[in-house]
Protein backbone atom coordinates (compact mmCIF):
# COMPACT_ATOMS: atom_id res chain seq x y z
CA UNK A 1 0.00 0.00 0.00
CA UNK A 2 1.30 3.44 -0.93
CA UNK A 3 0.43 6.29 1.42
CA UNK A 4 0.00 9.87 0.23
CA UNK A 5 2.39 11.57 2.69
CA UNK A 6 0.73 14.98 2.30
CA UNK A 7 -2.64 13.49 3.29
CA UNK A 8 -0.96 11.63 6.14
CA UNK A 9 0.59 14.84 7.50
CA UNK A 10 -2.73 16.66 7.22
CA UNK A 11 -4.44 13.88 9.16
CA UNK A 12 -1.70 13.73 11.83
CA UNK A 13 -1.89 17.48 12.44
CA UNK A 14 -5.70 17.32 12.64
CA UNK A 15 -5.62 14.30 14.98
CA UNK A 16 -2.97 15.78 17.29
CA UNK A 17 -4.89 19.07 17.48
CA UNK A 18 -8.12 17.22 18.35
CA UNK A 19 -6.66 14.92 21.03
CA UNK A 20 -3.95 16.03 23.50
CA UNK A 21 -3.77 19.69 22.44
CA UNK A 22 -7.55 19.91 22.05
CA UNK A 23 -8.23 18.19 25.38
CA UNK A 24 -9.79 15.26 23.52
CA UNK A 25 -11.71 12.68 25.43
CA UNK A 26 -9.78 9.74 26.84
CA UNK A 27 -11.02 6.29 25.85
CA UNK A 28 -10.73 2.90 27.50
CA UNK A 29 -7.05 1.95 27.82
CA UNK A 30 -5.74 -0.57 25.32
CA UNK A 31 -3.04 -1.66 27.83
CA UNK A 32 -3.20 -1.85 31.64
CA UNK A 33 -2.35 1.57 33.10
CA UNK A 34 -2.24 3.47 29.81
CA UNK A 35 -4.00 6.74 29.01
CA UNK A 36 -5.48 6.57 25.52
CA UNK A 37 -6.75 9.22 23.12
CA UNK A 38 -8.37 8.24 19.83
CA UNK A 39 -9.42 10.14 16.73
CA UNK A 40 -10.75 9.03 13.36
CA UNK A 41 -11.78 10.60 10.08
CA UNK A 42 -12.95 8.39 7.24
CA UNK A 43 -10.35 5.71 6.45
CA UNK A 44 -7.86 7.28 8.88
CA UNK A 45 -7.59 6.51 12.61
CA UNK A 46 -5.17 7.71 15.30
CA UNK A 47 -4.28 6.35 18.73
CA UNK A 48 -2.06 8.11 21.28
CA UNK A 49 -1.35 5.73 24.19
CA UNK A 50 0.92 6.81 27.03
CA UNK A 51 1.92 6.00 30.61
CA UNK A 52 2.73 8.40 33.41
CA UNK A 53 2.16 12.09 33.92
CA UNK A 54 5.05 14.26 35.13
CA UNK A 55 7.45 11.80 33.51
CA UNK A 56 5.80 9.84 30.70
CA UNK A 57 6.33 7.55 27.73
CA UNK A 58 4.03 6.84 24.84
CA UNK A 59 3.34 5.94 21.26
CA UNK A 60 1.16 7.39 18.54
CA UNK A 61 -0.09 5.17 15.73
CA UNK A 62 -1.91 6.14 12.53
CA UNK A 63 -4.00 3.54 10.73
CA UNK A 64 -5.23 3.76 7.14
CA UNK A 65 -8.01 1.38 6.19
CA UNK A 66 -7.37 -0.51 9.43
CA UNK A 67 -3.63 -1.05 8.83
CA UNK A 68 -0.87 0.69 10.82
CA UNK A 69 1.02 3.04 8.47
CA UNK A 70 2.85 5.51 10.73
CA UNK A 71 4.06 5.68 14.32
CA UNK A 72 5.94 7.89 16.75
CA UNK A 73 7.45 6.99 20.14
CA UNK A 74 8.19 9.62 22.79
CA UNK A 75 9.55 10.07 26.32
CA UNK A 76 9.18 13.31 28.27
CA UNK A 77 10.09 14.45 31.75
CA UNK A 78 10.48 17.40 34.07
CA UNK A 79 14.18 18.11 34.57
CA UNK A 80 13.97 21.05 36.98
CA UNK A 81 10.93 20.65 39.22
CA UNK A 82 11.93 23.74 41.17
CA UNK A 83 11.50 25.82 37.99
CA UNK A 84 8.43 24.29 36.33
CA UNK A 85 5.56 22.03 37.30
CA UNK A 86 4.01 19.38 35.07
CA UNK A 87 0.88 21.56 34.83
CA UNK A 88 2.90 24.59 33.71
CA UNK A 89 4.81 22.50 31.17
CA UNK A 90 1.57 20.98 29.84
CA UNK A 91 -0.02 24.40 29.43
CA UNK A 92 3.03 25.73 27.57
CA UNK A 93 3.24 22.64 25.35
CA UNK A 94 -0.44 22.91 24.40
CA UNK A 95 -0.14 26.63 23.60
CA UNK A 96 3.01 26.05 21.52
CA UNK A 97 1.77 22.99 19.63
CA UNK A 98 -1.53 24.74 18.88
CA UNK A 99 0.44 27.43 17.06
CA UNK A 100 2.57 24.87 15.20
CA UNK A 101 -0.49 22.87 14.13
CA UNK A 102 -2.14 26.04 12.82
CA UNK A 103 0.84 26.20 10.45
CA UNK A 104 -0.20 22.75 9.15
CA UNK A 105 2.83 20.86 10.48
CA UNK A 106 3.99 18.82 13.45
CA UNK A 107 7.76 18.58 13.05
CA UNK A 108 10.49 20.90 14.33
CA UNK A 109 12.07 24.17 13.62
CA UNK A 110 9.62 25.89 15.95
CA UNK A 111 9.95 28.25 18.91
CA UNK A 112 7.29 29.91 21.07
CA UNK A 113 7.70 32.21 24.04
CA UNK A 114 5.29 33.20 26.81
CA UNK A 115 6.47 35.22 29.81
CA UNK A 116 9.63 33.53 31.17
CA UNK A 117 9.05 30.25 29.29
CA UNK A 118 10.41 29.37 25.86
CA UNK A 119 9.28 26.23 24.02
CA UNK A 120 11.63 24.85 21.37
CA UNK A 121 11.07 21.94 18.98
CA UNK A 122 13.89 20.74 16.74
CA UNK A 123 13.84 17.68 14.52
CA UNK A 124 15.55 16.05 11.58
CA UNK A 125 13.82 14.28 8.74
CA UNK A 126 10.23 14.38 7.62
CA UNK A 127 7.03 12.43 8.29
CA UNK A 128 8.51 9.38 6.54
CA UNK A 129 11.40 9.07 9.07
CA UNK A 130 12.35 11.55 11.78
CA UNK A 131 13.73 12.14 15.26
CA UNK A 132 13.68 15.20 17.44
CA UNK A 133 13.53 16.91 20.78
CA UNK A 134 11.21 19.44 22.34
CA UNK A 135 12.18 21.33 25.46
CA UNK A 136 11.09 24.22 27.63
CA UNK A 137 13.47 26.82 28.94
CA UNK A 138 12.53 28.55 32.18
CA UNK A 139 14.83 31.41 33.11
CA UNK A 140 17.15 30.14 30.34
CA UNK A 141 17.44 26.69 32.01
CA UNK A 142 16.18 23.54 30.27
CA UNK A 143 13.47 22.49 32.72
CA UNK A 144 11.48 19.99 30.61
CA UNK A 145 12.38 17.82 27.64
CA UNK A 146 10.83 15.22 25.38
CA UNK A 147 12.61 13.10 22.79
CA UNK A 148 10.75 11.47 19.92
CA UNK A 149 11.26 9.44 16.78
CA UNK A 150 9.11 7.73 14.19
CA UNK A 151 8.03 7.40 10.61
CA UNK A 152 6.23 5.24 8.09
CA UNK A 153 5.47 1.58 8.78
CA UNK A 154 5.80 -0.69 5.76
CA UNK A 155 5.20 -4.41 5.30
Amino acid sequence: MTIDVDKLVTFIVHAKAATYVGDGEHTDPCRPGSHDLRFSDGDWAYLDSYFGGTDFIGEEIVYFEGKPVWAMNYYGRILRGELITAAQAGKMIKASLSQMYREGRFLGGFEHQENDLTYVDASEGNAEAFHGREFILCLQEVSYELVYHGGLIRD
